[in-house]
């Protein structure tokens, strides 16, 4: 009675080291945070122009864009239970107020980190982030940062911008600013510069004010291309945003301000 006891006892020990293994391994391997949108979507939290997220990834926490302002940045951080200090480096997608405007209150919290940014950004705008004490680093072509994050390389057509590659084992996570030299041209660049598929397409999409017709043939060579999920905001515009969630249906991700979008 008593071996048949133990051996109960036992069976629960192990369940429960299972229950905990699982949950180990069940923690989101890559976090996205939207900290700053136009879009809204978690109540509580202010909206702007402009784009910035919060990636998360292992030990990692970068800020992708700062937005427009810092005091709205700030504020919806701090709500969201993000500390600046929680962040390693900072990511800036092209020279535009909307992306770049929230960085000098930032890096007034928070200036002991590295701020990746396409070197033709000018001069005066790495110096001053240089007095506030950050490390820039100008990027030109694809290259890895740290981890499993890179960079498309510096894109150009008219306006200069990198867009983050998030490497993970389901494919790539391929975050936008606005994608000002055209969304196909940057997952395709990004398909081809680490040879994975494309897992999530998230971002700034600049369709807003294209017709219907424009829109379609952009989800038509996403869809060639074999992107998987997408989550469309900031400069994507309503008419594209809704085409791009009728395309993917159950894989089109909400990405307003507050969203948090979770790979295992």
């Amino acid at each position: 009675m008593k071996r048949l006891l133990w051996m109960a006892i036992s069976l629960v020990i192990i369940a429960q080291g299972a229950r905990t293994a699982t949950g180990a391994e069940t923690k989101p391997a890559v976090r996205v945070t939207v900290v700053y949108n136009n879009v809204p979507h978690k109540a509580g939290l202010s909206t702007a122009w402009g784009f910035a997220a919060v990636v998360e990834s292992g030990s990692d926490a970068l800020l992708f864009d700062t937005g427009g302002d810092g005091p709205t940045l700030l504020a919806n951080m701090k709500r969201l239970e993000i500390a600046p200090e929680r962040i390693n480096s900072v990511f800036l997608s092209h020279n535009h107020g909307d992306h770049t405007g929230g960085l000098n209150d930032f890096l007034a919290r928070h200036a002991k980190l590295a701020v990746y940014l396409p070197k033709t950004f000018p001069a005066s705008f790495q110096r001053a982030v240089k007095r506030r004490g950050a490390r820039v680093v100008a990027i030109d072509g694809p290259q890895r940062l740290f981890a499993n994050l890179y960079s498309t390389g510096v894109m150009s057509e008219g306006i200069d911008e990198q867009s983050l590659i998030i490497d993970t084992s389901k494919g790539l996570i391929v975050i936008t600013g606005c994608a000002h030299p055209d969304i196909v041209k940057i997952a395709e660049a990004a398909h081809i510069y680490r040879n994975k598929e494309i897992y999530l397409l998230m971002g700034g999409f600049h369709l807003r004010g294209r017709r219907a017709d424009q829109i379609d043939a952009t989800i038509k060579a996403l869809r060639k291309l074999g992107v998987r999920k997408v989550a469309p905001s900031h400069c994507t515009g309503d008419e594209a945003i809704a085409m791009f969630r009728a395309a993917w249906g159950k894989d089109f991700l909400e990405s307003g301000c507050g969203a948090v979008i979770e790979l295992p």
